[in-house]
């Protein structure tokens, strides 16, 4: 039986695999799975993603990626907190994921779609190098737009899991329109999350074992970088989920994260409402030094706007400084090293606390490794100390402090 879905803006329900925007509404007419009644992850811990297969849309019998996806670790990070002001913090290291980042859950979920067809996806890296690593072990083709900006690392990973890589000289929404019009021509399977809502599903398996996790130790805030949105809107839909069947008894308040260079969401949320005809977001130049969360025009702002309402939540807008100087703190106070876009949610904690908008414990959401972006960590982490092979050389650089 094929999954039903619900059009985010007019309510009416269509089903399809195939389907990824309402007939009546268009291109903006997001729409949203709705998961069957009653279904419930499997019993005990462990097994990834897998454990919630009740939970996805996939087809019975349908052919699984053999690498393991999920179950990322939380870390206790009490200097961290200190340091922020937070009475406990909690970071989910979404970067121990096999291409190091979130989006794998939403390509396991994509790769397994594509039933073998080629995949495609304009991507700023991270969930480029997602599909290119389950549709490889998968045997199955990958195509992938990446704008002039994508970091060299996120490229590394592409070439070498098999993927055939158009880097096209335009921004990210640029990317995405060529890569949505060559999708469409060829009738490849489009594995951009932004519209497709079956991606989305992948990404609630993070908020699935963040509501296992917090189930019996609750924290009072969740906070995720934002994008195009789909992110945030999955883990929350994951939170509700396991709270509808009881396992979770306190909802936690979303605090969105975005950069000051890319607020398009934050826009939509300030303005107070997501409800009326389908429309796109008031567009805004995008540019920050988080490049995974560089979005200028969000296809999915009206689910990230509605999940952080929902949760009694809010958005905070953080400068690229702060996100320096959160990846810094996030590794040498909390021991994880993080890519920009994953300490945004480190330094929107630290904004909102300093604001006076945040209190109690809270949990980060770490998106991606820093191995995505080595160029972002140098810049944000400093240089080394270059001596000669003298012992006299190092002991003054160490009393010059």
């Amino acid at each position: 039986m094929e999954p039903i879905l619900r059009c985010t803006v007019c309510g009416a329900t269509c089903g399809g695999y195939d389907q990824t925007t309402c007939a009546s509404c268009g291109a903006w007419g997001i729409l949203e799975v709705l998961t069957p009644e009653g279904a419930a992850p499997a019993a005990g811990p462990g097994g990834g993603i897998e454990r919630f297969l009740p939970m996805l849309p996939i087809p019975p019998g349908a052919a699984l990626p053999p690498v393991p996806v999920g179950d990322t670790p939380l870390v206790e990070a009490p200097r961290l907190a200190a340091a922020l002001g937070l009475g406990r913090l909690r970071l989910k290291d979404e970067g121990r994921s096999p291409s190091g980042s979130l989006k794998d859950r939403a390509s396991w979920v994509g790769a397994v779609l594509a039933g073998g067809r080629t995949a495609a996806c304009a991507s700023t890296g991270n969930a480029a190098s997602s599909l290119a690593a389950m549709c490889a072990a998968l045997g199955s083709p990958a195509v992938i737009f990446v704008p002039r900006t994508a970091p060299a690392p996120k490229l590394a990973q592409l070439q070498v899991f098999g993927a055939e890589v158009f880097r096209v000289d335009g921004d990210y929404d640029a990317t995405y329109d060529l890569a949505a019009r060559v999708i469409e021509t060829m009738g490849w399977y489009s594995r951009s999350a932004a519209v497709n809502p079956y991606l989305v599903e992948g990404k609630k398996t993070c908020g699935l074992e963040l509501g296992e996790a917090l189930a019996d130790d609750p924290a009072d805030w969740v906070a995720v970088s934002v994008g195009d949105g789909c992110t945030v809107a999955g883990i929350w839909k994951g939170l509700k989920e396991l709270h509808a069947l009881g396992r979770l008894p306190r909802l936690p308040k979303l605090l969105g994260v975005q950069a000051t260079g890319s607020p398009a969401v934050f826009r939509e949320w300030l303005d107070g409402g997501d409800e009326g005809p389908a429309r796109p977001p008031r567009q805004a130049p995008a540019g920050t030094v988080a490049d995974s969360i560089c979005v200028g025009v969000p296809r999915n702002w009206r689910r990230a706007v509605r999940a952080i309402a929902e949760s009694g939540g809010r958005i905070a807008l953080v400068s690229d400084g702060e996100i320096d100087a959160a990846m810094r703190a996030t590794a040498r106070l909390g021991g994880v090293y993080a890519e920009p876009a994953g300490a945004a949610s480190v330094a929107g904690l630290a904004r909102a606390a300093s604001d006076g908008q945040l209190g109690g414990s809270a949990l980060a959401v770490i998106t991606g490794s820093g191995l995505k972006d080595v160029a972002g960590a140098r810049r944000a982490g400093g240089d080394p100390v270059d001596v000669p092979p003298e012992l006299e050389a190092v002991l003054e650089a160490l009393d010059r402090g």
